[in-house]
């Protein structure tokens, strides 16, 4: 049974610090072995945020997020974690993580990713 569990989150003033955990089982993971961050804010669309891969290594951020947040991974349990500091108003959202990226998928299309997690409020107040 695949499972996908988010924990973490929550809500903190501007300029203040939160990690998200994802732990990932329960399946064959494709060759890149990735897992990942999506966010979604009200009336937005869906935002790659961060994706970290063990097949070559590679780690990926958005744009939005890059100097702020650190993705990072523990391979033996198949967890990883996100680490957000410097949180601002903007980085408000439900924040999603993602597992196991179709061969030749881009990180930052959540349409490629086979598996969900359920799914974190983060809330940044000015």
């Amino acid at each position: 049974q695949v499972q996908v569990v988010q924990s973490g989150g929550g809500s903190v003033q501007a300029g203040g610090s939160l990690k998200l955990s994802c732990a990932a089982s329960g399946y064959v993971s494709r060759s890149s072995n990735c897992i990942g961050w999506f966010r979604q804010a009200l009336e937005k669309a869906r935002e790659a945020v961060a994706v970290i891969c063990t097949g070559d290594g590679t780690m990926y951020y958005g744009d939005s997020v890059k100097g702020r947040f650190t993705i990072s991974r523990d391979n033996a349990k198949n967890t990883v974690y996100l680490q957000m500091d410097s949180l601002t108003p903007e980085d408000t959202a439900m924040y999603y993580c993602a597992a196991d990226l179709d061969d030749g998928g881009r990180w930052n299309n959540g349409a490629d990713f086979r598996f969900w997690g359920q799914g974190t409020q983060v809330t940044v107040s000015p």
